[in-house]
């Protein structure tokens, strides 16, 4: 019985530390579609960031080299500092999770994931 139980954790605890190490940058997915609307002559886009990793993933940053906007977006959801902007005042993104946005110009930017903080998944 003992033996039996032992086992059942270690095999628990393989399978949980094999979901955390399939945890990186690129399980933060970025998609970007055109809403059809359009701000101060600029097409908007909507934005939404996915974390498909088993794992919170914090202090997530993005790549915004350039990054414009003719539409305000919430500093909470997405705040630039220099050529990097961080997502939801750097809180952790929950497994599964999403966070969106919109912002509007033309042409629409090419938003990158650059750094993010993994949870520990125990």
């Amino acid at each position: 019985m003992i033996n039996s139980f032992i086992a059942t954790l270690c095999f628990g605890l393989i399978v949980i530390q094999g979901l955390c190490e399939e945890c990186s940058l690129s399980k933060i997915n970025i998609g970007t579609e055109r809403s059809g609307r359009e701000i101060q002559g600029k097409p908007e886009w909507n934005v939404t960031v996915i974390n498909n990793c088993s794992c919170a993933q914090s202090q997530i940053q993005l790549s915004c080299k350039g990054f414009q906007t003719a539409e305000a977006i919430d500093p909470s959801v997405l705040s630039m500092e220099g050529d990097t902007c961080t997502l939801i005042d750097g809180n952790p993104l929950q497994p599964l999770a999403s966070v969106h946005f919109s912002y509007a110009w033309d042409p629409p930017f090419l938003l990158l994931p650059v750094h993010s903080v993994i949870a520990d998944c125990s």
